[in-house]
């Protein structure tokens, strides 16, 4: 494992993992505490299509690297879904969730299509719906960087105002913080965050990355601050452990991932049940000697 480090691929990978397993539980504590769990989903499929849109823009320029601008299509197509998302569930539109659920699948569905028309193989589309640490270069080392840091930056430096318009709106309202402003913050926040974690665990996985660290961390912390600072450091040992394992074993690292962080919160939901039962005890025992 030591001399493996010493490899240019593996500390790539190392190194986007850490990133994404710190940035993407900041986001997720924000989307939880909304219980908009399954935001990442939505947006996730939208990005798809924005890979694909970036493909064949890419192929229509006659770029070596057809997929270079792929992850720009992502960004983009995340972020617009993501506005679009936010100002209807904020307008409270009827049909907001038929809408939405239109725009996932067409999401998807369109993804899958422009991949195809732009000449791209059924292992390209695997690679991002399932993840491709294993192909990152430098170059989307630094990007990852880039957009970990805006996450990070403006996630943890915006807390205190956005923990109050995830919380109560009504208060946050009520104290002059522009509420609307930070509802599109937490959008965008969350549009940048799939896109960084798609290389890693792929579209479809990357709700998980957000929410699961978060999921164990509430089992552990009882506040907004502890469960956001434990999420982060289950993101990063999730990601870094998964990653490292699949260099050992021939496994896909995003599905690994997802699997140690689902195991790991069965495992903690079961301990913390005991824990309950244990103290609920202790009083019964008591008062009965």
């Amino acid at each position: 494992m030591i001399s493996m480090l010493q490899e240019p691929l593996v500390q790539r990978m190392l190194i986007v993992a850490l990133l994404v397993g710190a940035s993407a539980p900041v986001v997720g504590t924000y989307l939880v505490q909304r219980r908009m769990a399954l935001l990442g989903d939505g947006i996730g499929h939208v990005a798809l299509a924005g890979v694909a849109a970036g493909w064949l823009a890419g192929s229509a320029a006659g770029l070596v690297q057809q997929d270079a601008l792929a992850v720009p299509g992502a960004i983009v197509f995340a972020i617009v879904g993501a506005v679009v998302i936010e100002r209807m569930r904020e307008s409270g539109t009827a049909a907001a969730d038929v809408v939405m659920a239109i725009l996932f699948y067409g999401g998807i569905a369109l993804g899958v299509l422009l991949i195809g028309i732009a000449g791209g193989s059924n292992a390209n589309l695997l690679g991002y719906l399932f993840g491709s640490i294993s192909t990152v270069t430098w170059a989307d080392v630094g990007v990852t960087f880039a957009m970990a840091a805006i996450i990070l930056v403006l996630g943890i430096g915006l807390r205190s105002a956005l923990f109050a318009v995830t919380h109560d709106q009504e208060f946050a309202y009520s104290t002059g913080l522009p509420v609307k402003a930070l509802n599109m913050v937490v959008a965008v926040l969350a549009a940048v965050t799939i896109t960084v974690s798609m290389r890693v665990v792929g579209v479809l996985l990357v709700s998980a990355l957000m929410i699961v660290p978060v999921a164990i961390a509430q089992l552990l912390t009882g506040s907004f601050a502890r469960t956001m600072t434990a999420a982060m450091g289950l993101g990063i040992v999730l990601c870094v452990t998964g990653v490292s394992i699949t260099l050992e074993h021939d496994l896909q690292p995003g599905a690994l991932i997802v699997v140690l962080g689902v195991g790991a919160y069965i495992v903690v939901a079961v301990g913390a049940t005991l824990v309950r039962r244990q103290r609920r005890r202790r009083p019964l025992a008591e008062t009965s000697s």
